[in-house]
């Protein structure tokens, strides 16, 4: 990747489609992340939700042990595992096996937000509230049984420690979509992650300029390292792009009426005969994708790079079709020289 001067990956969300066996999503991934490792990428993230029809990626963790010890140079991480509803202890056991499958070669992203509803969040976690609360506490915590610490004098839990030990360790970071996510990265010297494809970029420059001026170095690392996640699809032509956006566009109007459904076949959305308001949505939509040709998409994303001066780029790509999908992440692939 020497000629290109940010990073690109990728952010696997193990979308349901109609028609489809639900567990075909999580099998999709793993085929991905194989095939995107050959392509050369650098990372393959996995995203934890719950009690949702659309996505049903509900244990990274899992997931990832699957991917890790399938591939032999991608970095496997979680975008992100949703802190507040676990014990950091068991989080931090959970990824040094995770490392001892794959040393060197794992990531640890860290999310505040409940990933679902609130009744959600309460039977994974009666005490899913206040352990939000404690977000900042719990990476701290996390970060010393991750790396064989002690934890801080004092701390209730300070001669408990976390195995299997070995020699490298989980490369941390914090995950949002707001300016707390920044502060917390930016105190703990953390890699920063915004979601610019949740609020179609809304909130970037400020998060990013908050992260960046606020940082305060740490061992790992001296300088602030900050990527956005965005969503965007290749293809061989504009209006094939244009086509397979379809069934992302679709939930999209659906979403934002609370409805959380499966991507339709993109051939049935075809037909489908939407009013006037939701054809002047959806064309908002695709005005705002990063859709296109492998090098409409690179000029998007070049452009917003030299906008932000991010050090990477997480891409997320919904197709109701996998071969799409693949292809999609080739093109963008070859657009960049990476598997040259």
């Amino acid at each position: 990747m020497a000629a290109v001067p940010f990073k690109l990956s990728i952010l696997d969300q193990s979308i349901a489609s109609v028609g489809k066996p639900q567990g075909e999503a999580i099998r999709n991934a793993i085929a991905l992340a194989k095939s995107t490792e050959k392509m050369g990428y650098a990372r393959f993230w996995v995203s934890e939700h719950h009690n949702n029809d659309t996505i049903v990626g509900s244990a990274p963790e899992i997931l990832m042990a699957a991917i890790a010890s399938q591939t032999t140079k991608i970095r496997v991480g979680s975008a992100g595992v949703m802190l507040p509803h676990y014990a950091p202890y068991k989080v931090a056991e959970q990824f040094r096996v995770l490392e001892a499958i794959a040393p060197g070669r794992i990531d640890l992203g860290l999310g505040r937000a409940p990933g679902s509803d609130g009744r959600t969040a309460w039977a994974l976690n009666a005490r899913a509230n206040e352990r939000a609360d404690e977000f900042p506490s719990d990476i701290q915590d996390l970060q010393d049984w991750l790396a064989n610490r002690p934890l801080r004098e004092g701390h209730p839990f300070r001669g408990v420690r976390a195995f299997p030990a070995g020699d490298t360790t989980p490369e941390m970071w914090v995950l949002g979509s707001s300016n707390y996510g920044a502060q917390v990265a930016a105190h703990f010297g953390l890699p920063y992650a915004f979601a610019y494809f949740f609020t179609d970029g809304q909130g970037t420059k400020d998060a990013l300029h908050f992260y960046n001026s606020t940082y305060k170095a740490s061992l790992r690392h001296s300088k602030p390292y900050s990527a956005l996640c965005v969503w965007a699809l290749a293809a061989d032509t504009a209006e094939e792009a244009a086509f397979q956006f379809g069934p992302r566009a679709h939930f999209r109007l659906h979403r934002d009426r609370g409805i959380f459904l499966p991507l339709e076949n993109p051939e049935t959305l075809a037909k489908h005969n939407y009013t006037t308001e939701d054809r002047g949505r959806l064309k908002t939509f695709h005005d705002k994708a990063f859709i296109g040709t492998g090098a409409d998409v690179k000029a998007r994303i070049d452009a917003l790079v030299a906008e932000t001066g991010v050090d990477e780029i997480v891409i997320v790509t919904w197709a109701y079709e996998e071969q799409a999908r693949h292809k999609s992440y080739q093109l963008i692939a070859e657009a960049y020289g990476l598997d040259s």
